[in-house]
């Protein structure tokens, strides 16, 4: 679609021209006005009629015809969960996914962040984790953990906190030290059975980075850093991210764009570790221990953002009997509508009910008992919505399933 030379004039005035920075530094090689307009993203964009839906092209439009105001004061800034399904489509490219994030990273310096969602950045950055759990809760949960680690495997079998030089240091989601420990256990069981050298952290071991999602650049570069800082104090040479979309994207994206330089080290995910135990013989797995149909969701920011596709499909595909793909799979797959920091935006709370019911239908389709999925917001906006939609599936992280059919010597 031509604009005229006025508009192209009348682009950002000078009250936005660091908002201009921000979104010719998120588009790259991509414009504004390599827009196409064609609709192609709104079509990719699985919203729904949820009353006030996203609408990619029309935030593109209005930054174009000089309506920065009415595009930063929308709610499509934060109903926008950031997915990239749109960009997947885009005959040109354009990465709505960065723009949006540009945007609220915008509207952060004005402080016009919704409360909820700050409040949880906040809170990471003053108690060292999203949830405010403190160290002697944490280590309880370890030492507790570690106590169910040792009556299966015996007094060799640990939960190792601060050791240094380990190979590796693993890093959790806040929410499996107060909800969901048995993941903590799942993953030392498969540390174990690997023999692997690794380690908590006693001091910095939350993965989450929710300044992603808030748009908090400062705030983003204190967690990364943090992360950073613990390694070297260990003296590990690799990072462990637990199952969590979002805290992956964050540290393998944000480090040069936060501290302006990348990571002295290599950061993976544990889903990607386990497909290396697995080819190199370093655990054995009987799937028959899960033989429920299992299904798996692609979480965006792992899969479409990170291109992690093919290691989780290995991983399952060694540790259970009927493995059932969702159509569509991979980069085309649909968000589950709890991501973008949507699961701290309560206000939003229907609005991300709705989102989910696409992802529900997927579901459904294939018939499955268990979603496989490693990344925490996945799975509880995942549960959330079998609980609305009244569908009678369990929701698994993949280090839970391949824990559960473990082969180890003397057990068999």
């Amino acid at each position: 679609m031509p604009f005229s030379p006025a508009i192209e004039e009348s682009l950002f005035p000078p009250l936005y021209q660091n908002l201009h920075e921000k979104i010719t530094g998120a588009l790259g090689e991509a414009t504004l006005r390599s827009c196409l307009t064609c609709g192609v993203c709104s079509g990719g964009c699985p919203t729904g009629d949820i009353g006030a839906p996203v609408d990619p092209r029309k935030i593109v439009r209005l930054l174009l015809w000089g309506m920065e105001d009415k595009v930063l004061a929308s709610d499509m800034i934060w109903l926008c969960t950031m997915c990239g399904r749109c960009t997947v489509y885009c005959p040109v490219g354009v990465n709505m996914g960065d723009l949006v994030r540009a945007l609220r990273s915008h509207l952060a310096e004005e402080g016009r962040v919704p409360e909820n969602l700050q409040k949880v950045v906040d809170l990471a950055v003053t108690s060292g984790n999203n949830m405010g759990i403190s160290r002697e809760d944490y280590l309880d949960t370890l030492d507790w953990m570690q106590e169910e680690l040792q009556a299966e495997f015996g007094p060799r079998a640990e939960i190792p906190v601060d050791k240094k030089g380990a190979r590796v240091m693993y890093v959790i989601n806040p929410r499996e030290a107060k909800f969901f420990p048995l993941s903590i256990l799942a993953a030392a069981k498969v540390f174990y059975a690997a023999g692997e050298s690794w380690t908590l952290s006693s001091r910095s071991w939350d993965a989450t980075n929710y300044a992603l999602f808030s748009g908090d650049d400062k705030a983003g570069a204190i967690l990364v850093q943090r992360l950073a800082d613990e390694v070297e104090r260990l003296g590990c040479q690799e990072l462990i991210m637990t199952e969590c979309g979002h805290a992956f994207r964050a540290i393998r994206w944000g480090p040069e764009r936060w501290l302006g330089h990348k990571l002295p080290f290599p950061v993976r995910s544990i889903v990607q570790l386990m497909a290396e135990y697995l080819d190199a013989g370093r655990i054995r797995l009987d799937p028959s221990r899960n033989s429920e149909p299992v299904t798996y969701h692609d979480p965006c920011n792992l899969g479409r953002k990170e291109g992690i596709f093919e290691e989780p499909r290995r991983v399952l595909q060694a540790a259970v009997t009927d493995f059932r793909e969702m159509t569509p799979n991979r980069e085309n797959n649909y968000c589950c509508g709890g991501g973008g920091g949507m699961l701290s935006l309560s206000e939003f709370g229907q609005e991300r009910l709705a989102k989910g019911k696409v992802k529900i239908e997927q579901i459904q389709r294939t018939g499955a008992g268990i979603v496989a999925t490693p990344c925490h917001n996945c799975v509880d906006q995942l549960n959330d919505l079998c609980r609305h939609y009244h569908l009678n599936v369990k929701v698994k992280n993949l280090v839970e399933l391949v824990a559960d059919a473990l082969v180890i010597a003397g057990k068999e």
